[in-house]
Order: structure tokens, then C-alpha cells, then sequence
């Protein structure tokens, strides 16, 4: 080969290299959100937290119709089990939502791995008992309380044949008592956003029908939550944005079996589970 030859060969190689950074992002999947909700349902009579988020999904100004996956404690006299949880749960559900099992003990939100066997068989067995007269079918997702698990656990899951979701962001409001509210909100999901999106440049968050879900963890029994839901809806989008995420044109989920599928296979991705734990409680993997 000629001087002239390799010093062009070697030009068209660099520009490769150059590229590859932008050919690799421009092929990365558009991003859609798949919402999910801890803890509830709220058996609050009034000004219901759980009610007040059903109602911002379904009209807000950012994308009416909003469909979410909601992990829910059923046996506890504080949520699942009040007659205004039940309903709660029978209204979720007839509005297209997904339920998924938190809890099914009457405790409410035990920590999976400090239950004995026989106790997380029993939170397991009532759990999905209480949910499938309003399902009609058996559930499939599980997220544990914590977001605790371990062999012991997993192997429990699976023989209920429930899959264990966990989360791309969390916007850290599950605090159950003192200090509930959130003034750094924004700069906190502008940070968990530009997180994930190194996570989709590195090919860490796998595409699902031609878009690439990102788990968003809630509780719908904070009322800070609640009050701000249609906010927190348009926060994730503008912070997308920012930090350089491609959305579909449907920037969140708003069809039940699309939802389901898609976290389903991302509950499926053993090979990045540990990086769905926030970071905060991945001291509960030891």
C-alpha cells in the first residue's frame, strides 16, 4: 500500500472512532417512562393520597391517560385492607393501571429477608390471593419492601411465579414519618436522569418494542407526592431532555398490557439487577 493509501486508511479509521460516540447514541431506543408506586393503597377517608395520583394520571397536561404499575401493601389495616384501599385497588385496576405485590402481610412493609420462611410464604400466598378476585388473573411483578432480597427471597418469588422489578430512579419520597416534602426535587431527578442516560449510553437499560423503559419509583401514600404528581409528570420530562434523553413520543406508558410486558423484561435483565437497587439500600444485599 502506498504512503498516500495508509495515511487515508488511517483517516477513515479516525473518523470511525470519532463517530462511533454519536452513531452509538443515535441508535439508542427513545426513552419512555414506566411509572410505579410503593406502599399504598392509602386507606385514608380524605383528602386521599392514592385517589388524588389516580386522578393526576388520568388528567394532567403533560400526557393524559398515564397507565402506572403500583406495588401494593394488601393485608395491612392501614392500605390494602380498609374498605377505601380495596376500592382504591378496584378503581386502579379498572383504569388500566398494573397491580404488583409489595406486601401481603398484615404488617405492611416487612423487610423480605428478616421474615422467616413460613411468614414470607404466607405474605407471598395472601398477597396474591387478595389480588386476584380484582385482577381476574394471576399477578406477575413483585417489588420487596427496601428493595431487600436475596436468594432465599428470589427462589421464594419465583415459586409464587412473581418476577422482582426494582427501579432507574427513585425520587426518594418514601419517607413514612417526619420530614415528607422535597424542595430539591428538581435537582435530584436532573441527577438521577443524567445517571440513566449514561446507563442507556452504555447499553445497560435494554429496549422493549422499539423504546426503552425507565422504572420511576413513587409512593401514592405521601401526600407531598400526591400534591405534586402533575408537576413531578412534567419534571421528568423537561430533565430528560436536559440531560440529553431522547423521548418516544409517548414520553410515559398509557397501556396496560405494554406496561407490563416492558417490565416484566426489564425484571428479566439479570445482568444489571443490582443497578436497579438505589444506592442507598444496596447496604441490604450483603
Amino acid at each position: 500500500m502506498t504512503t498516500a493509501g495508509k495515511c487515508l486508511l488511517l483517516a477513515a479509521a479516525g473518523a470511525i472512532w470519532v463517530a462511533a460516540p454519536w452513531a452509538l447514541a443515535h441508535d439508542i431506543a427513545p426513552a419512555r417512562f414506566a411509572l410505579t408506586f410503593d406502599d399504598g393503597p392509602s386507606g385514608e377517608d380524605e383528602d386521599n393520597p392514592t385517589e388524588i395520583i389516580l386522578d393526576a394520571l388520568a388528567d394532567n397536561p403533560t400526557q393524559p391517560g398515564i397507565k402506572a404499575i403500583f406495588f401494593v401493601t394488601t393485608h395491612s389495616s392501614a392500605t390494602g385492607a380498609t374498605p377505601r384501599g380495596r376500592a382504591l385497588l378496584e378503581r386502579a385496576h379498572r383504569h388500566g393501571h398494573v397491580l404488583a405485590l409489595h406486601d401481603g402481610s398484615a404488617r405492611g412493609h416487612p423487610n423480605h429477608r428478616m421474615l422467616s420462611d413460613g411468614e414470607l410464604e404466607e405474605s407471598l400466598r395472601d398477597g396474591v390471593a387478595d389480588l386476584m378476585p380484582i385482577t381476574g388473573r394471576r399477578i406477575t411483578l413483585l417489588r420487596p419492601p427496601y428493595w431487600a432480597y436475596d436468594a432465599r427471597t428470589l427462589a421464594a418469588y419465583a415459586r409464587h411465579g412473581l418476577t422482582m422489578l426494582l427501579t432507574d430512579i427513585s425520587a426518594y419520597d418514601g419517607k413514612t414519618w417526619g420530614f415528607r416534602a422535597s424542595p430539591r426535587r428538581r435537582r435530584h431527578m436532573a441527577s438521577e436522569l443524567a445517571r440513566v442516560h449514561a446507563s442507556m449510553m452504555r447499553g445497560e437499560i435494554i429496549a422493549v418494542e422499539g423504546v426503552t423503559p425507565i422504572a420511576v419509583t413513587f409512593h401514592d401514600s405521601n401526600d407531598f407526592t400526591a400534591a405534586h404528581m402533575r408537576e413531578y409528570l412534567q419534571m421528568l420530562v423537561d430533565e430528560a431532555r436536559s440531560a440529553g434523553i431522547a423521548l418516544a413520543a409517548r414520553p410515559f406508558y398509557d397501556d396496560r398490557p405494554e406496561l407490563e410486558r416492558a417490565a416484566l423484561a426489564r425484571a428479566r435483565d439479570l445482568a444489571h439487577r443490582a443497578d436497579m437497587v438505589p444506592w442507598w439500600w444496596r447496604w441490604t444485599l450483603w
